[in-house]
């Protein structure tokens, strides 16, 4: 059975992606199924220390330059069911990863032995972290309720909407048509992205309908991290409102991760993750939201009020 590949991204650096990743990949690992992590951070690999493992002899530095098969590159940690890739490209130029690299990189991904395939990914919106994202059957962005940050996913989005916009067009023959569009925005009175897609949408009812399925099918998965209040929790309510109704996409709000000075503490000390596996709050909270990406099921406000 294909297995279900989860992206963790978001734009920003520092919102927690890497530790969300770890977290849930436990999380999933320990009720039974079969998990590989993917850190997918190409130029600051950190995904390992979470795991508190050396990191391994080979990464996909050797996938790229040796061509070792991702298979090889695989390797197991003391949880059951959780295996693990490093990223830790040492000499290879990450924004020179030629696109038939990635592809191939994006087949092996997909042909990988597992129920799930979480993949962290890098700060920033470039290409590779773009393009990796789209690969996934869940996009999940992780944010922290500050302005910076929302508005860091908010450019993150459209980068996303465009890069996909392009790539859609290119397969009919159309390849620059979003480009050109968005650059003639002012005399085409085109002020945002949904309106760029419905002057895309008017250029015939064929690519109209693909549009239309396309965005159909496009989800956003949106996970609050660090929050220290109810208005931080309800920040995600908010944050994804305004996805929805700017980008014409459906943004859903997993759930969240109440801000934890003694889980910190405790990951920094222990040699081992441990308090992941454990009952406390961090932990449950990090579970309700691996139940919720399970089973689709979305944060609600009378929960917060009644919580």
């Amino acid at each position: 059975m294909k297995s279900e590949i989860w992206a963790i991204g978001g734009g920003k650096g520092g919102t927690g992606k890497s530790f969300l990743t770890s977290s849930m990949g436990m999380k999933l690992a320990l009720g039974g199924k079969r998990v590989t992590l993917i850190d997918g951070d190409l130029g600051g690999a950190n995904l390992h220390t979470f795991l508190k493992i050396k990191k391994p002899k080979y990464s996909l530095t050797d996938f790229f330059e040796r061509k070792i098969p991702l298979s090889d590159i695989i390797k197991g940690t003391e949880i059951p069911n959780l295996r693990f890739v490093t990223g830790d490209i040492r000499s290879l130029d990450t924004i020179g990863i030629r696109y038939t690299q990635k592809l191939k990189l994006y087949r092996h991904i997909k042909n990988i032995s597992a129920d799930y395939v979480l993949i962290d990914l890098g700060a920033g919106s470039g290409h590779n972290t773009i393009d990796t994202f789209l690969v996934a059957d869940k996009m999940i962005a992780v944010l922290l309720p500050e302005v910076t940050a929302i508005e860091n996913l908010y450019l993150f989005i459209k980068k996303v909407l465009f890069r996909k916009l392009n790539m859609l067009l290119g397969e009919h023959g159309l390849k620059d048509a979003a480009k050109k569009a968005w650059k003639e925005r002012n005399t085409k009175d085109i002020k945002n992205i949904r309106e760029l897609i419905r002057h895309i949408k008017d250029i015939s009812s064929e690519i109209s309908a693909i549009v239309d399925k396309t965005l159909a099918d496009f989800k956003l998965y949106v996970i609050m991290n660090q929050v220290k209040n109810d208005q931080h929790i309800e920040t995600g309510f908010s944050t994804k409102s305004v996805i929805n109704k700017y980008f014409g996409i459906d943004c859903r709000y997993m759930g969240y991760i109440r801000y934890n000075e003694f889980f910190w503490k405790y990951i920094k000390q222990s040699e081992a993750f441990r308090p992941i596996t454990s009952t406390g709050s961090t932990s449950q909270e990090v579970g309700v939201i691996v139940q919720n990406l399970l089973g689709d099921k979305q944060v609600k406000i009378s929960e917060i009020a009644n919580g």
